[in-house]
C-alpha cells in the first residue's frame, strides 16, 4: 500500500470547529437513512472518520452546511462500494440502478418502497436545493447524472480487464470520482455565488479541471491495492504501467507528475484571477465570491488530501474486507 507517497500540495490545511457536532450529526443520519447498519458496519464505516474529510474540506462550514457535505461524502464510499460485489460487474443492472437516482435529480420521487441509497440521496439533494441559485441547481444536477452515469462504464471496464487509454480513462475517471460535486457543494457551504461569466472564464474552468483532476490522481495512488485487488481498471497508475509500459515504481512517479503538472497550472492562473474580475466588471461582492471560490478549491485538495493519508478505509480494508469478496458489509442497493 503506497501510503507513504508523497504529493506536493501547497494549499492551506484548515479544520472546521464543528467537526464534533458533524460526526454525531452524521452517525445519526447514516442510521436513519439506512445507508449504514448497526455492529460491525457501523465501525467500519466510523473507522473512515467521513466527518473529518468534510470538516478539512470544507474548513469554513459549520451546522447544516457542514452536515450537508459530511453525509454527501457519506453517500459518495458507501455507495461506491456497493459496486465493489456483484453489481460492479453487471453494466447494464447498474445502469438501471443508477437511473433511479438520476430520475431523482430530474424531479421523480424515490418510492413508497426505496431502497436506502436512494432514500438517503433524495434526502441530499432536496437539501442541497434549499435556497440554491438556479444555474447551481443546473449545473449540479448534470455533475449527479455524469457521476451516477458512469458507474456502468466502471463495470463495464472491469469485464474488459485491462486499463484504457489515458484519455477514456480521465472520461470514466472524472465520472466515478464526482469530485467535480464537493467543489459546488463547497459553493453552498460558503454561502457563495460565483458569476457565471466568472465561472466559465478559461482560468477558473482549467483551475476547476485541475482540483478535480489532483484530487482523483492522489486517490489513485492511496487506494491503488484496495481497487486492483477488486478488478478497477480506472486507475491512474495501472492505465500509465499499461500505456508506457513501464516499472509499478515508474508509474507511480509518473502519476506525481500529473499531479504536479496540474498543481503547477492551478497556480499559475490563480494571480490572474483579480484581474479578469475587474475585466468581467465584478461588483466587490461577486469578486469576493470568486476570491472564495479559489479558496474552495485549494481547501478541497488539501483537505481531501490530509483525510486520505490517516484514514482506515485504506489502510485496514484488505484485513477487515477481503479482496477475496465484495467490499462492503451491508447490500443496500437491489441486485
Amino acid at each position: 500500500m503506497p501510503q507513504d507517497f508523497e504529493f506536493d500540495l501547497p494549499f492551506p490545511l484548515a479544520l472546521s470547529p464543528d467537526l464534533e457536532g458533524a460526526r454525531r450529526r452524521n452517525l445519526e443520519w447514516v442510521q436513519r437513512t439506512g445507508l449504514v447498519g448497526d455492529g460491525r458496519s457501523l465501525q467500519w464505516y466510523a473507522s473512515w472518520d467521513m466527518p473529518r474529510l468534510a470538516a478539512h474540506g470544507f474548513p469554513y462550514a459549520q451546522g447544516p452546511s457542514l452536515d450537508l457535505c459530511t453525509d454527501a461524502m457519506a453517500f459518495f464510499f458507501v455507495f461506491d462500494d456497493q459496486f465493489d460485489g456483484p453489481l460492479g460487474q453487471d453494466p447494464a443492472r447498474a445502469a438501471a440502478v443508477c437511473q433511479q437516482l438520476i430520475d431523482i435529480v430530474h424531479g421523480a420521487a424515490p418510492p413508497q418502497d426505496a431502497d436506502a441509497c436512494s432514500v438517503a440521496f433524495a434526502d441530499l439533494w432536496a437539501r442541497s436545493l434549499d435556497g440554491a441559485p438556479p444555474g447551481w441547481v443546473a449545473r449540479t444536477a448534470h455533475e449527479w447524472e455524469y457521476y451516477l452515469a458512469t458507474q456502468a462504464h466502471e463495470a463495464i471496464g472491469r469485464l474488459r480487464g485491462t486499463p484504457a487509454d489515458m484519455e477514456t480513462y480521465l472520461q470514466v475517471r472524472r465520472g466515478i470520482a464526482g469530485t467535480d460535486l464537493p467543489l459546488s457543494l463547497g459553493e453552498r457551504a460558503a454561502g457563495i455565488h460565483v458569476p457565471a461569466a466568472a465561472f466559465h472564464s478559461p482560468q477558473l474552468r482549467i483551475m476547476r479541471q485541475a482540483a478535480i483532476d489532483v484530487t482523483l490522481m492522489c486517490n489513485d495512488v492511496y487506494s491503488l491495492e484496495k481497487k486492483e485487488a477488486r478488478g478497477d481498471m480506472d486507475n491512474l497508475v495501472l492505465v500509465l504501467q499499461h500505456t508506457r509500459t513501464c516499472t509499478r515504481d515508474q508509474a507511480l512517479t509518473a502519476a506525481r507528475g500529473e499531479v504536479d503538472q496540474r498543481v503547477d497550472r492551478f497556480r499559475e492562473l490563480a494571480p490572474q484571477v483579480p484581474a479578469l474580475c475587474l475585466q468581467l466588471g465584478l461588483t466587490g461582492q461577486e469578486r469576493a465570491a470568486v476570491d472564495t471560490y479559489v479558496e474552495i478549491m485549494g481547501a478541497w485538495m488539501s483537505g481531501y488530501h490530509a483525510w486520505q493519508t490517516q484514514t482506515r478505509r485504506y489502510t485496514t480494508a484488505p484485513v477487515l474486507l477481503p479482496s477475496t469478496g465484495p467490499g462492503y458489509f451491508d447490500e443496500i442497493l437491489p441486485l
